[in-house]
């Protein structure tokens, strides 16, 4: 990592936490110290969840899993919308709705109730109806569009969960638990680090320090996008269109209802060894 980015972070103040008396002591080990009773959080850390957290979220595009942005925080929600697009991802960035994972057959449907009323409008057909049907109409159309637009191209689970703030977005990482998908948090020393399975901990509260940090996840995106085009690209090579038949992979490999996911797996063990170094 360059030191003009650890710079960046400094300027934009990732390393000051919240005040000694709201800290979480699950944090105690992301934290370098106090002064006027706030904590500041080690920097190293900061850095190597960072690096981690890239190199999970590089993986899992290039696999070709998409990486769903939460923040909906009034601070996090302008990077996390923007950068979300610019990479093609799904983001959410209003109130995050119960069952949007667990669920998400019925969010589906929801979506498709979008795509019908827009069809109205579009058409002219929204003018055939009283004035009060039609309002009711766009309000619903207005109130789906604002929870669901970051999501409606999101047709399948995502292969990770990215969030601002632990506290904030406890449902979203709650559902990603339950369905034990791989988590990425920026988090605060007022967080519980037990809540994700990569925490970055840094101040969630700056908008400097989540736009650096929306930066860099975004960067992570756009490497794991080459990597999964360029592996399209080898896929269609002559070998396979005459014929080859890829191998199988076994299907006797079996996990139990409570074991952790590969995914899972494969982020305590990156994690394990980074500690090791």
């Amino acid at each position: 990592m360059s030191d003009n980015l650890v710079q960046d972070l400094l300027d934009a103040g990732i390393h000051f936490g919240q005040r000694r008396s709201a800290w979480d002591p699950r944090m105690k080990p992301y934290i370098w110290g106090q002064r006027n009773r706030i904590h500041i959080i080690d920097i190293r850390q900061t850095v190597r969840g960072l690096l981690l957290a890239k190199k999970f979220i590089t993986k899992t595009v290039a696999s070709g899993r998409n990486v769903v942005f939460v923040g909906t925080k009034r601070q996090a929600k302008g990077s996390v919308e923007h950068f979300a697009i610019e990479v093609g991802m799904p983001w959410v960035t209003e109130r995050w709705l119960g069952g949007t994972l667990t669920n998400f057959r019925t969010i589906r449907e929801r979506l498709k109730r979008l795509e019908e009323l827009e069809a109205l409008v579009e058409s002219g057909e929204i003018e055939t109806y009283s004035k009060k049907m039609t309002s009711q109409l766009m309000r619903e159309k207005r109130k789906i569009t604002r929870n669901l637009q970051g999501i409606r191209d999101m047709n399948k689970l995502p292969g990770a969960v990215v969030v601002i703030d632990t506290n904030r977005e406890s449902n979203a990482l709650r559902e990603a638990r339950t369905l034990r998908i791989p988590t990425i948090a920026l988090i605060d020393t007022d967080g519980n680090p037990g809540d994700c399975d990569i925490p970055v901990p840094g101040n969630d509260d700056s908008m400097r320090s989540i736009e650096i940090i929306m930066r860099e996840f975004a960067a992570a995106v756009s490497d794991g996008l080459v990597a999964r085009t360029a592996a399209a690209e080898g896929a269609d090579e002559p070998g396979e269109q005459e014929g080859e038949k890829p191998k199988r992979r076994s299907s006797r490999v079996k996990f139990a209802a409570d074991a952790p996911t590969p995914e899972a797996a494969e982020v305590a063990a990156a994690a394990a060894s980074d500690t090791t170094k």
